[in-house]
């Protein structure tokens, strides 16, 4: 995501995306960029969840705003995160606290690089896994991609 130029300084596209919808009372989970089709999917959240309207509420109003901003999209897709939500800031992880989560380390720990667990805290960017009745200290910078299990 390239950066553009916003009252004389350099905002990125998920900055803008991310301060604009946190005004409209949404979260911005994250966003994927297909450069074959032009796509442009925007996942949001916000607590209780997200419904229908809130994605067509968010859409009318980040195409005007991509349109005035001279952002080339093809397409905008406005989605909830689904129940196997992304985590990715700390927040996401302080929220989720006691829910099971599926992570990918980037590094290896004990010779293994895929957990599913509880999460049980996160401390000065440490995280508590309950895994088998263990716990494991996992450091967030080593996270390569933290997932909620849904609970089915």
């Amino acid at each position: 995501m390239s950066p553009f130029f916003i009252c004389d300084g350099a905002m990125t596209l998920e900055e803008l995306l991310e301060s604009t919808l946190e005004g409209m009372g949404y979260e911005l989970v994250g966003i994927e960029q297909f450069a074959h089709n032009k796509l442009l999917r925007i996942f949001v959240d916000k607590q209780g969840g997200i419904n229908i309207d809130d994605c067509v509420t968010i859409s009318n109003h980040l195409s005007r705003l991509l349109t005035v901003e001279n952002i080339d999209y093809g397409r905008l897709e406005v989605s909830s995160p689904g129940l196997d939500r992304l985590l990715r800031k700390e927040n996401d992880f302080l929220r989720f606290i006691g829910e099971t989560i599926k992570l990918k380390l980037r590094i290896p720990q004990g010779g293994q690089r895929n957990f599913v667990g509880i999460l049980r805290e996160l401390n000065n960017g440490t995280i508590k896994l309950e895994v088998d009745g263990k716990l494991l200290n996992l450091e967030l910078s080593n996270l390569e991609k933290a997932r909620l299990v849904p609970k089915l």
